[in-house]
């Protein structure tokens, strides 16, 4: 999925900041990279694993500066950095209509890495929602550790995937779905793992309407997906499941530890979302053993 050319983004409010290179894409091994990909999609802070801060002993860094070179859809299509600036003025068109007072989370794009009050936001961590700062920290350099250690696409629309899961946990936060459903440990049935599975479903819904947005002079924001585009954002929901990072980290598939959703799960609510919008994302609603 990309940008129409002439779509504008420049009522984006994305900033960039950080400080230093974290990893390389060649350098993070077995370990590193389970790391990576468990914390991608809202997982607990791994950093300590790989080299960064562990979460919680850093304030957040303030200022950083806006991401000015990034107005158009061309720019979006051209620059990771401005894709994740016009994610965030299409997420923010999209939510505003469907959640009463709505308010925008911050969107940070992270070179190297950069403090946070849920500890150091680097591509060792992946993209994340920081639920006391109502922020999203992206490092796009995580793309291509996924592809390149991983083996996944990451190309275009799996990007957005990503970031539309990370606002999905803003939406859980501003909503209260976080307060009703607290941490209540691991496991296929566990709240965590409905969390994430629903953060896929809203990212799939936002996806399958946002060719209906708008820009203020009429330009829709983003073309049509084609059928290579949905597979590789079907990709990227397989890469995080639990059940794949178990067995590419070298050990066995053990439910009791779930905290996303396995592979299939994750790519059926991210699609469920896509096909069928936001009434069905109620992953909270489903009985036990049937998510």
């Amino acid at each position: 999925m990309t940008f129409n050319p002439d779509a504008d983004i420049s009522g984006h409010s994305t900033r960039r900041r950080g400080r230093g290179a974290v990893i390389a894409g060649g350098g993070v091994g077995v370990l590193g990279l389970v790391a990576l990909v468990v914390a991608m999609l809202g997982g607990p802070d791994l950093t300590g694993l790989v080299g960064g801060a562990p979460g919680g002993e850093n304030p957040p860094a303030s200022g950083g500066e806006t991401l000015s070179e990034c107005r158009t859809g061309e720019d979006a299509n051209a620059n990771d950095d401005c894709r994740m600036a016009g994610a965030e003025v299409v997420l923010n068109d999209f939510w505003e209509q469907h959640v009463d007072g709505y308010v925008a989370p911050t969107m940070t794009v992270v070179e190297g890495q950069t403090p946070t009050q849920c500890g150091t936001a680097s591509n060792a961590v992946g993209p994340f929602y920081c639920p006391p700062e109502q922020g999203v920290y992206i490092d796009p350099d995580f793309f291509a550790i996924m592809r390149q250690q991983f083996g996944a696409s990451a190309g275009e629309l799996a990007q957005l995937y990503i970031v539309g899961h990370e606002w999905g946990h803003h939406i859980q936060n501003i909503t209260g779905v976080m307060d009703d459903h607290p941490n209540n440990g691991t496991g296929p049935d566990s709240n965590g793992v409905r969390t994430e599975l629903q953060a896929d479903c809203y990212a799939g819904a936002w996806l399958g309407d946002v060719t209906e947005l708008e820009d203020d002079n009429g330009v829709p924001y983003l073309e049509t997906p084609t059928d290579a585009q949905l597979a590789d954002a079907v990709n990227a929901a397989y890469t995080v499941g639990d059940d794949h990072i178990q067995q590419e980290s070298g050990g066995f598939v053990s439910p009791e530890n779930f905290t996303h959703g396995t592979s299939e799960q994750r790519q059926y609510w991210f699609a469920n979302g896509y096909k069928n919008g936001l009434g069905v994302c109620d992953t909270f609603a489903v009985p036990a053993g049937e998510l």
